[in-house]
């Protein structure tokens, strides 16, 4: 395959590299001239393990080629791969100069094309960048269309510094972000025979999901980090400690909890960070991500809350009360907290949750609601669908078949539902269905 390279740092380097060494026919392309006189010297513009070594096998082959000529780049090759910076900017917002800047030269090298050329955006992008400001860029200067004359997608590299050949060989999975097939085809035609996953997926959720992936990694550096400060303080062995936390592949390291959804509650979370940030007060650590988490949960709820507040609506009911499905546990559950705010401001409450029997509660469980929500016995509803009926909203916090079934057949289309749970069903729903954050 024919493939142009803009931007010839580590991702772009090392992608020459490694395409030309599978046989592909490579033209990098990149406005310092000091990087493409070594890649033409058959040298390294980038320090980084194997690089010396492929760099000089790559450059007897007679496939790799460089160029500052973006015409004459994408007159020459069928797919493009943008590797440009996208670095910060003084007030933390992505600098776009330089993807900008050959978005424009792109359109003009497509004008003068009679084939289809793909454009694949590698480069970190703030999402809507691709959709919304790159393509009419292209569009405006190329005369052409995004989807007919030429076809723009997103596909994330996750290259590390210090083992990206090895990553390039064998990544977590290919991601594609796409509206068209035909790019899809030829990234797959490319990229398929690595041992992973070929996801195709909108380019927008490709473009968040970098974003998310890399915010993620510093997210368990600092928790790593917060947890062993903590930990030195106390006298414990933070290895030993994040070593046994990685043991478990059912919660900890696994597809648990990483769902988007409600505020978590319950007796244990809340009050085991509670005392996690006392602890490191008293010790004089500063575990600030920690101690951040219950505020932001907060946050999340201030979300329902004025979701609910802003539709006007008076009566409303609740489907579930317990802080998590399958259970009765009521202790610092999001959905109490809810309800009391929402009764502090005058909304009439009716509740269903065919788990929380008040006769039934006992101890700190039955206290907690008792000082909440003091009034719990006049709101709960033994019948989900007389509930249903006397609303005007429907919060629906509570997960199970036989809710969705009642949810389907019982509203009604001058009625609001907010869903916390993403409802499986909420087309076959007849009131409007306002996911959370979704």
């Amino acid at each position: 395959m024919n493939i142009s390279i803009f931007g010839l740092g580590y991702v772009g380097a090392v992608s020459l590299a490694c395409l030309s060494r599978d046989g592909h026919r490579v033209v990098g392309v990149d406005i310092d001239r000091s990087k493409l006189d070594l890649i033409a010297a058959g040298k390294t513009p980038v320090v980084e393990e194997g690089m010396v070594d492929l760099m000089q096998k790559v450059a007897t082959n007679g496939l790799v080629s460089v160029t500052t000529d973006v015409e004459l780049a994408v007159a020459q090759t069928d797919i493009s791969l943008v590797c440009v910076g996208t670095p910060s900017a003084a007030n933390g917002s992505q600098d776009q100069t330089a993807v900008l800047r050959l978005a424009e030269s792109m359109g003009r090298a497509i004008a003068a094309k009679s084939t289809p050329h793909v454009v694949v955006f590698r480069s970190t992008l703030v999402p809507g960048t691709v959709e919304d400001v790159l393509r009419p860029l292209i569009e405006r200067h190329s005369g052409k269309r995004d989807g007919v004359d030429f076809f723009l997608c997103f596909q994330p590299e996750f290259l590390r510094e210090g083992s990206s050949i090895r990553d390039y060989d064998k990544p977590p999975f290919t991601v594609v972000g796409a509206n068209h097939p035909h790019p899809v085809e030829q990234l797959r035609a490319l990229f398929g025979h690595l041992p992973c996953k070929f996801i195709q997926t909108s380019v927008r959720s490709a473009e968040m999901m970098k974003y998310c992936c890399n915010n993620f990694h510093a997210l368990k550096i600092t928790f790593a980090n917060e947890t062993a400060r903590l930990c030195a303080a106390l006298g414990v062995d933070p290895f030993e400690v994040m070593d046994l936390v990685c043991q478990d592949t059912q919660l900890n390291i696994s597809r648990a909890y990483l769902k988007p959804g409600f505020a978590f509650g319950g007796s244990c979370l809340p009050k085991d960070l509670r005392a996690t940030s006392y602890l490191a007060k008293t010790r004089d650590v500063k575990v600030p991500m920690l101690s951040a988490i219950l505020d932001s949960n907060e946050d999340h709820l201030d979300l329902a809350f004025d979701h609910v507040m802003a539709s006007g609506c008076r009566r409303v009911g609740f489907v579930g009360l317990s802080f998590k499905t399958g259970t009765d546990d009521l202790r610092e559950s999001p959905l109490v907290a809810l309800a009391e705010r929402l009764i502090g401001k005058g909304v009439a409450l009716s509740v269903y949750d065919p788990e929380v029997h008040l006769a039934q509660l006992l101890g700190a469980n039955r206290r907690y609601v008792e000082t909440h929500l003091p009034h719990i016995g006049q709101l709960l509803k033994a019948d989900l669908a007389e509930v249903i009926a006397a609303s005007e909203l429907l919060v629906v916090g509570l997960s199970d078949a036989r809710v969705h079934e009642t949810l389907a057949a019982h509203c009604r289309p001058d009625q609001q539902v907010l869903d916390l749970i993403q409802l499986p069903n909420r087309g076959a729903i007849r009131a409007p269905v306002t996911g959370l954050c979704w």
